[in-house]
């Protein structure tokens, strides 16, 4: 269930739709949380130990791990496309920056272009 939140969380992110991108964060958090729940659960059985024991349990756990390497990687794809979009958006505003004040162009304190709108028409 998570990595396939995470999947369409990936298609959200292409598409730029920031009301599904929403509605998945919703859900990927409660799908932790009950993850969470549950993995408490487990840790307080009393019969734990006996079970870690048994060649089923084992094979759980490591299907449990392959799941969770996935989900990482998903998680590692969407982290790099949110970065690739911010970089498109910030490049996008910088050309409409240097469009629109081609005179008045400045840099702020953090590096960031913005357009001087004090500029040059005061005169004292």
């Amino acid at each position: 269930m998570l990595l396939s939140l995470l999947k369409s969380e990936l298609t959200a992110i292409s598409s730029r739709d920031v009301e599904k991108l929403d509605q998945g964060c919703l859900l990927k958090v409660q799908q932790l949380e009950l993850i969470q729940q549950l993995d408490q659960q487990i840790s307080e059985l009393p019969q734990l130990a006996e079970l870690k024991n048994q060649s089923w349990f084992s094979d759980a756990v490591s299907q449990l791990d392959q799941l969770l390497e996935q989900c990482k990687e998903q998680n590692e794809v969407n982290r790099q496309s949110v970065e690739q979009s911010q970089l498109v958006v910030e490049r996008f505003k910088h050309e409409i920056l240097q469009n629109r004040g081609k005179a008045g162009l400045t840099y702020t304190a953090k590096g960031k272009p913005a357009v001087d709108s004090i500029g040059k028409g005061i005169k004292a």
